[in-house]
């Protein structure tokens, strides 16, 4: 039998890069508030957005591929070593409220699935959805150290 090497076809990464970018949760909420009049919005953030970053990125990627640094090593490679280190940091403390937010999230998402509504945040004190917040947050915390 034949040797083949098994690879991921453009759609594929174009999905992965799609939801890792933009995430299901936007389009979701998006067409809930506006309707059909999103696709407008949808037709340009993939133009003005989506495709010069999958471009830049293919770009980068491609001409970088042996380093293992991401962003950080792109921006070293073809700026100074301290922009380097700016933009590392500047993605690391992006990430902080982002992944803060991320618990409180899962309980609306978790109130709709049981509840029929997003509204478990604001029937319950601001103590508990803290507490249950800091709980995920530990437990996923603990889930990826394993």
């Amino acid at each position: 039998m034949a040797d083949t090497k098994k690879q991921l076809r453009w759609y594929n990464v174009a999905l992965i890069a799609f939801v890792s970018v933009w995430g299901l949760g936007n389009v979701f909420n998006n067409y809930a508030q506006q309707g059909l009049s999103v696709v407008t919005s949808w037709i340009l953030i993939m133009a003005i957005y989506f495709v010069p970053y999958a471009l830049i990125v293919g770009q980068l990627g491609s001409t970088f591929k042996d380093q293992a640094g991401g962003v950080s090593s792109w921006i070293k490679e073809t700026g100074t070593v301290r922009l380097a280190y700016y933009a590392a940091w500047t993605y690391w403390v992006v990430h902080i409220p982002y992944l803060a937010q991320k618990p409180q999230a899962i309980l609306i998402a978790l109130s709709w699935l049981f509840k029929g509504n997003g509204n478990f945040v604001n029937t319950v004190s601001s103590m508990t959805v803290s507490l249950i917040c800091l709980a995920l947050f530990l437990l996923f915390l603990w889930l990826s150290s394993r």
